[in-house]
């Protein structure tokens, strides 16, 4: 499968042991139960007793402070971020059987692409999030949230906004992005379901081949939508790409030439950008109102003023984020706050303390929807990998605490209801969040 082999396989040139002379923390591990509950007063520990450490249980050097982080981001050629999207423990031989399949060949595009293909990819990514078509998205999305609210006040109190609301909106609004029909939505979604398990997670055996069948299903799909578009464009997202291609070298070129934009990359940005633009964005919508309701000053400050949501939306991205880690790589011996780290030292750079540090925060475990520096978190990334779609993520939380704040100014959450998230090391909001007005 080439690349691909990178992709659901950690290299073998990463270590799993600690760097000499790195404090070892022998416990913890972001899959604990208490951790997942809730991780910030675990997290602000963690920085308080080593700001870089080595987890056992991870195999990886935890990275804390907000410096340290943002200098791993600003230097991609030390710290390279080709593991991002590998599972956090090897699959299981049948799951790799799944995915060995002789068309199963996407390549790396985006999050875990290097330098300085990334470089080149995200000058026609790019494109597909001008202002142009975040204007007709919006559009879009202020009238499909409407609908979606409507049928939630239709269908009467309580109800489920994981369900009702927040995650039909970002899957189909990334979908009419990409261009597939409406008619194939809950197809795709189910394809879609669960990759947080797989990359992030400690699936079963038995799950980790049910996601891989899914995975390469959907592959199969986006390989074919993407032919069907070579031959008839349309006004979106993969139409733009495959212009981009054309224009290279013309329809006949090398699927796999690099200098502009190849076919193989047009359909492997297809088949990874769903669930960049889904899941998290779900997250988002729901840690926005578990943010606000249950303060209700800041919900009726809202209510009366909708222009604050903008920034309700990076604070709930500071405070409560949707997103609390992503990893990198050592490309080649570095140090890194006084810790000497060899090539291959797998890095996990932890949002949940650098977004509530106290020496660069006011308050910082207050939630404050008139914050000043809000944005300054580290939730989207920063530098040449911040987050592609953060503008269209953030417009979809902004028009719906908009919308909600005025057809429903009552909201609250319905009292005493369990709060489940599931267990993954990055991606944090609840499977289920039931609301009453």
């Amino acid at each position: 499968m080439g690349e691909a082999n990178t992709y659901h396989q950690a290299p073998s040139e990463q270590t799993d042991q600690p760097p000499s002379g790195c404090p070892v923390n022998h416990s913890w591990s972001p899959l604990d139960r208490a951790y997942l509950e809730d991780p910030y007063p675990i997290a602000r520990q963690l920085q308080e007793e080593n700001a870089i450490f080595w987890s056992e249980r991870l195999n990886h050097v935890v990275v804390t402070n907000m410096a340290d982080i943002e200098h791993i981001f600003m230097h991609p050629d030390v710290f390279a971020s080709t593991n991002v999207q590998d599972p956090i423990y090897p699959l299981c031989p049948a799951a790799v059987s799944v995915l060995g399949a002789e068309d199963f060949d996407p390549v790396a595009v985006m999050s875990n692409r290097p330098e300085p293909d990334h470089a080149r990819i995200r000058v026609f990514t790019r494109r597909g999030f001008s202002n142009r078509r975040l204007a007709s998205l919006e559009d879009y999305m202020t009238t499909r949230a409407t609908v979606l609210i409507d049928e939630m006040i239709s269908n009467g109190s309580p109800t489920n906004y994981v369900e009702s609301f927040a995650f039909p909106l970002p899957a189909e609004i990334v979908f009419r992005l990409i261009g597939f029909p409406e008619s194939d939505d809950a197809m795709i979604k189910r394809w879609c379901v669960n990759r947080r398990a797989f990359s992030w997670g400690e699936p079963t055996e038995a799950e980790q081949v049910e996601i891989a069948r899914g995975m390469l299903d959907y592959w199969r799909y986006c390989r074919d939508f993407v032919a069907e578009r070579r031959d008839r464009r349309r006004d979106d997202f993969t139409s733009e790409l495959l212009n981009a291609w054309e224009a290279d070298s013309g329809p006949d070129r090398d699927p796999d030439a690099t200098t502009g934009i190849s076919y193989r990359e047009v359909e492997s940005v297809v088949y990874g950008i769903s669930f960049a633009g889904h899941d998290p964005v779900t997250a988002l919508l729901c840690n926005t109102l578990l943010c606000l309701l249950p303060r209700p000053e800041q919900w009726r400050a809202l209510v009366a003023d909708p222009s604050l949501a903008k920034n309700a939306v990076d604070e709930t991205s500071r405070f409560e984020s949707s997103q609390i880690s992503w990893r990198r790589v050592t490309t080649q011996d570095t140090t890194l706050n006084g810790v000497a780290l060899p090539a291959g030292t797998r890095l996990f750079l932890n949002f949940a303390s650098a977004n509530r540090q106290s020496d660069l925060f006011d308050q910082p475990d207050v939630f404050d929807i008139s914050r000043p520096d809000a944005s300054r978190n580290i939730s989207f990334g920063k530098g040449i990998h911040f987050c592609l779609g953060a503008g269209l993520a953030k417009m979809e939380a902004r028009i719906a605490l908009e919308l909600l704040s005025q057809r429903l100014p009552n909201l609250a959450l319905v009292e005493d209801q369990p709060r489940e998230y599931f267990p993954n090391i990055t991606f944090r909001g609840p499977e289920a969040l039931h609301l009453q007005w």
